[in-house]
């Protein structure tokens, strides 16, 4: 159970969020942003003064502003703005279409206000899908874009300026934070208050499905992949329900609270409506570290070693508290982290992100497969686009297998150069 506990990135330093110093010569600004609709995030601008072009870094969740990329980025006559979301380090409420906004912000303020001439976007793991959502959004006119979320709430996004990026960049991305999910959901959970319950069919870790105990690989059949992948997708629509269960109930005590006939009702139900009608629900996502490829490494082959991206014994980690996506309000389960709901699906809006592009994958990566990255690439609709494979696992270490190669600074290389090709420094 130990090894359970412990992450493989949780030593010091091992993330996306940090570099050891910067450049000589950078300053650095910290900016609050107020958006559109009034929401305030923040960002972190990096520059040595007379920059043309800033690249941004941001996630729906995580701290951007000291990625790994910045000193790169520095070094080679880049800005950079790493910035985080209204939702900092936490997505239990977060909605991906108001995080648009907040990119909306930060571009302004670069454009506007710092004189930046081009904007070029990099999205690292969920920032990838964040950032192709706004550049659809972005790059579709008015009144063509979104105006709700995915829970049904009134959010017009033809009603804010969203300034389009003029690069995209995607490093180690999944296809969106919900079809990444779909395919790491635990469908054997029979009960989902209960987070022991189990249909023993559709477990992965059963080892008459084909697991073999770690660090001995797994072997699924496909007819079990197929009933298996079948029923992750079959889950996602159970907790979609739930949570729009939940919403429609409150909106049903928001509606009595507007009925004629809500001042002539008793203090006491006056009181109980009124509060039913603010309460918030939220959800438990139970057992999310349950992707087949953990186990079996001949489902979409890489040079990744055996586990998931966060343990080595995901047959174990599956049942803690720990993962992804394991609390959320209804509104952010349906908006982030369903894989049928979520409108922040790359597949679904990289053909209309019109602007020059890397994709970059990772080929150790414990969470993004080749495969995924291709398609990335493939479903870009423009002729300067480009494709490149760094050997490197989620996090841009290199692989304990080639400890002299590839990594952060083979990727940085290419993303480079590919800027110098397209972009100017100063």
């Amino acid at each position: 159970m130990a090894l359970a506990r412990i992450p493989r990135y949780s030593a010091a330093g091992m993330s996306l969020i940090g570099f050891e110093k910067l450049p000589e010569g950078v300053s650095y600004e910290n900016v609050p942003l107020l958006a559109e609709d009034r929401g305030e995030s923040k960002g972190v601008l990096y520059s040595k003064g007379g920059e043309k072009t800033v690249v941004c870094l941001m996630h729906p969740r995580a701290d951007m502003t000291r990625h790994y990329a910045i000193p790169y980025l520095l070094e080679a006559g880049y800005a950079a703005f790493g910035q985080e979301g209204r939702w900092p380090s936490n997505d239990i409420a977060c909605i991906h279409e108001m995080l648009l906004s907040d990119i909306a912000a930060g571009i302004k303020f670069l454009k506007e206000q710092r004189g930046f001439q081009h904007v070029v976007f990099i999205g690292n793991s969920g920032g990838g899908s964040l950032y192709t959502f706004y550049q659809a959004q972005a790059e579709t006119q008015p009144p063509g874009r979104l105006t709700t979320t995915p829970a049904g709430d009134a959010y017009d996004l033809n009603r804010f300026t969203l300034p389009p990026g003029d690069g995209m960049i995607i490093i180690a991305a999944h296809l969106g934070e919900g079809k990444f999910l779909q395919k790491a959901l635990d469908p054997s959970v029979a009960d989902e208050n209960d987070p022991l319950s189990c249909d023993p069919s559709l477990d992965m870790y059963n080892s008459a499905n084909g697991f073999q105990t770690p660090p001995t690989s797994s072997k699924y059949s496909q007819e079990f992949v197929e009933l298996y992948r079948a029923a992750q997708t079959a889950r996602v629509a159970r907790i979609d329900a739930i949570a729009r269960r939940h919403i429609e109930e409150q909106r049903y005590y928001q509606e009595l609270l507007r009925q004629p006939e809500f001042d002539a009702l008793s203090a006491e139900r006056q009181a109980f409506i009124s509060r039913r009608a603010l309460v918030g629900r939220y959800m438990e996502i139970h057992r999310t570290e349950a992707n087949l490829t953990y186990a079996d490494q001949s489902l979409s082959p890489s040079s990744r070693d055996y586990g998931s991206l966060w343990s080595p014994r995901p047959d174990l980690f599956n049942y803690l508290e720990h993962g992804f996506g394991k609390y959320q309000t209804p509104r952010a389960w349906l908006s982030n982290w369903s894989g049928l709901s979520s409108r922040a699906s790359v597949l679904d809006n990289m053909p209309k992100v019109t602007v020059p592009t890397l994709v970059i994958n990772y080929t150790g990566d414990h969470a993004i497969y080749p495969e995924e990255s291709e398609a990335i690439y493939q479903r870009s609709p423009v002729a300067d686009k480009q494709f490149a494979q760094v050997d490197a696992d989620h996090f841009g270490y290199p692989l304990p297998s080639q400890p002299n190669q590839g990594g952060r600074a083979a990727s940085l290389k290419i993303i480079t150069q590919w800027l110098r090709e397209r972009f100017p420094t100063r």
